[in-house]
């Protein structure tokens, strides 16, 4: 019997999905989870049109002030801090 996926779980597997890294019978479980789930389609096209808007920008280096900036807040991150606004 093939069981669902949860809605983490597919989040976890969004890269490996895109990616194309995933078994035949992982890909189904996603596939039906993304069917039936309207959230996780969501979030699924909400990668795929990030990926193909990043990947039209142009390879430009990062100024270092900027790669500081993100440098800090990433590694100052925590899962449980609330969006700044």
């Amino acid at each position: 019997m093939m069981m669902m996926q949860s809605c983490e779980q597919v989040t976890e597997l969004v890269t490996d999905y895109l990616e194309g890294r995933m078994s035949f019978w992982d890909r189904l479980r996603f596939r039906v989870h993304i069917r039936l789930c309207s959230a996780c389609k969501h979030y699924i096209c909400q990668m795929e049109h990030s990926i193909k808007t990043l990947g039209q920008l142009p390879d430009e280096p990062i100024p270092p002030e900027v790669e500081e900036e993100l440098t800090k807040i990433f590694r100052d991150w925590k899962p449980s801090d609330p969006p700044e606004e």
